[in-house]
């Protein structure tokens, strides 16, 4: 780890940072609360205009571990900068696209962008100080929620003042200033992970992440039992044996499998993939539960900006919570945190499935959901960014994020056949539809905390500092000191 004396310091490094995965957070969301808009604006259908959100989610669930993988062996700084030139790119196509199969393909040129998240976290590894990296990792891990509520509240006037092709023009703008900021400030790391690139296991995981995100996010069109769905999900259950099967083997693998079973490690995987099906579902359905007519017996008949401003508690409680995060980690320990985080977001959720009469009641629902949210991503990234060596950041934070992408196509999936199940002969959902959906989304994220409770009793961000100290002390200690904080957790 280096000092601030001999390179950048960490804090103009981190202002980088936070520029390039915030832009990428906002392109997460912005086009959600506005697709009857653009579906309008591109001439398509509506099972048309979900491939603008499909395909975004199927690229970046493919290329974030690819992405990380390559910072580990060729430099995070580098690999940075190309993941925000395909931010970049895909942002340009995007704003121009006047068809649906334009914007398609620039949807899946900013998937390449999903990289720079676990590119962040392992440069903030490398070249932070080390009593600085909790702090700045827990901030980075909420800033990507934090913008991902902030698209939903900016989507309404951003449109309405300009147009929305400016959802993708904004982005963009951001993306390229971090982009040249990145190239002449942030310090190349001097972490290397030696290898290649195992292109077999590369397409094998492109394969079970296709068919499964295709067929769940699909299911509620096609139906749960079409012979695609289930073909599709079969299809995904064989190719991640087989693709765990080679990784297990491989001389080169994308995803080091012993890595993967350190406790701390899968523990806060299968985490991710629960905060996950909360959150991308809830900030899919609750702009529609909001929209929704007051005829028909529920909703609030809010506009597009309304419905926005009704969910900033959700981003604000994530934010502050993110900034506070590494004081809260270093006096409580990152797991009581995420046992915190999952069980608040779990009431917040039962508050809006259950009480959800007056305005009051959805404030007070998403400002829980928020600093819940707010609590469980800060201390999930600092869980995996602790847990393992520096060279494997990339990929672990990767994959973690990754999963918790799949988690909210599961999520969205499961929670638009609960909500259209009971649809009215209008076609608007019935109330029960949306109470039993965010009842399932609350009992979702509330097992977050089982699954917190496999994370092993010491305190990770004390074990982080020793291994980290001893390292720097005594080098030819270090790989001891990981066997003993680390690799213990596998049993």
């Amino acid at each position: 780890m280096t000092t601030a004396s001999t390179r950048t310091h960490h804090q103009l490094t981190f202002a980088v940072l936070t520029l390039g995965v915030g832009a990428f957070a906002l392109l997460q969301s912005l086009v959600m609360p506005v697709l009857p808009t653009l579906e309008s604006g591109l001439g398509t259908s509506q099972t048309g205009i979900t491939w603008v959100l499909t395909a975004y989610l199927l690229s970046a669930s493919i290329f974030t571990p690819v992405m990380g993988r390559l910072g580990d062996m060729h430099g995070k700084k580098r690999v940075f900068v190309v993941a925000l030139v395909a931010l970049a790119a895909g942002s340009l196509l995007a704003a121009l696209a006047t068809s649906l199969s334009v914007m398609i393909a620039a949807r899946v040129i900013q998937g390449i962008g999903g990289g720079v998240l676990p590119l962040a976290f392992g440069i903030i590894r490398d070249e932070f100080p080390e009593d600085k990296v909790v702090g700045a990792v827990g901030t980075i891990a909420a800033l990507t929620a934090v913008g991902a509520g902030l698209g939903i509240v900016l989507a309404g006037p951003i449109v309405a003042v300009l147009s929305y092709h400016w959802l993708f023009w904004i982005p963009m703008i951001m993306v390229v200033l971090a982009g040249v900021a990145a190239q002449i400030l942030v310090p190349e790391s001097r972490v290397r992970t030696a290898g290649k690139i195992n292109w077999l296991t590369a397409l094998l995981l492109s394969g079970w992440l296709v068919a499964l995100l295709l067929g769940v996010s699909q299911a509620p069109t096609w139906g749960w039992g079409s012979p695609i769905v289930v073909g599709l999900l079969v299809a995904a259950a064989a190719l991640v044996v087989t693709w765990v099967v080679a990784e297990s083997r491989s001389a080169n693998p994308l995803i080091d499998m012993t890595m993967m079973r350190i406790r701390s490690v899968w523990a806060a995987n299968l985490l991710a993939l629960l905060m996950g099906v909360g959150m991308y579902a809830a900030f899919g359905f609750l702009p529609q539960f909001l929209q929704t007519p007051t005829f028909a017996g529920y909703g609030f008949g809010a506009s597009v900006t309304e419905s926005g401003l009704m969910l900033l508690p959700v981003s604000a409680g994530m934010f502050l919570l993110g900034l506070a995060s590494g004081r809260l980690a270093a006096r409580l320990g990152s797991k009581n945190l995420l046992i915190a985080g999952s069980l608040v977001s779990a009431i917040g959720y039962f508050v809006v499935a259950f009480m959800h009469e007056t305005e009051t009641d959805i404030y007070l629902a998403m400002s829980l959901v928020g600093i819940g949210f707010g609590l469980a991503f800060s201390a999930m990234s600092n869980v995996v960014v602790g847990a393992v060596s520096p060279e494997q950041t990339g990929v672990a934070s990767g994959m973690n994020a990754n999963i918790r992408t799949i988690g909210g196509a599961l999520g969205a999936a499961f929670m638009a056949s609960i909500v259209t199940s009971g649809a009215s002969p209008t076609g608007v959902p019935q109330e029960s539809g949306y109470t039993h959906g965010f009842l399932m989304l609350g009992v979702a994220v509330g097992l977050g905390a089982v699954a917190a409770l496999f994370i092993p009793a010491m305190k990770r961000d004390q074990a982080t500092h020793l291994e980290a100290s001893i390292e720097l002390r005594h080098p030819e200690l270090a790989m001891v000191a990981g066997g003993t904080l680390v690799g213990d957790e596998s049993q």
